[in-house]
């Protein structure tokens, strides 16, 4: 089972956001399926990977322009989420904005 994003050929942008949440779900999950439901609609939108342990969790998502990549974090939906981010879920964060210039993959299967 593949759980990395499939992406296109290089070049094409990743959005790196690291954070360390607080203690209240307060509907965390809830919003982050939403926002995650709402991205695959978004223009420009390639795939998302994701991982969290009881310390920081990282996701990276993935788009084909730096253009897609300012509507979605000016997307309404997409800002009340970050609102709440930044006053319920997260102790802190950052946020890394790269091109992909080059990828491989690999598998046993």
């Amino acid at each position: 089972m593949n759980l990395t994003a499939k992406t296109p050929k290089p070049p094409y942008y990743a959005v790196i956001f690291t954070s360390q949440r607080t203690e209240a779900d307060n509907g965390y999950a809830e919003m982050a399926k939403r926002m995650e439901e709402l991205a695959l609609k978004q223009e420009g939108f390639l795939g998302i990977e994701s991982a969290r342990d009881d310390e920081l969790g990282i996701t990276v998502s993935y788009w084909d322009s730096l253009e897609a990549i300012k509507n979605w974090k000016n997307n309404i939906s997409h800002q009340i989420a970050q609102k709440r981010g930044k006053e319920e879920w997260y102790q802190n964060y950052h946020v890394r904005i790269s091109k992909v210039e080059r990828d491989y993959f690999a598998s046993k299967d």
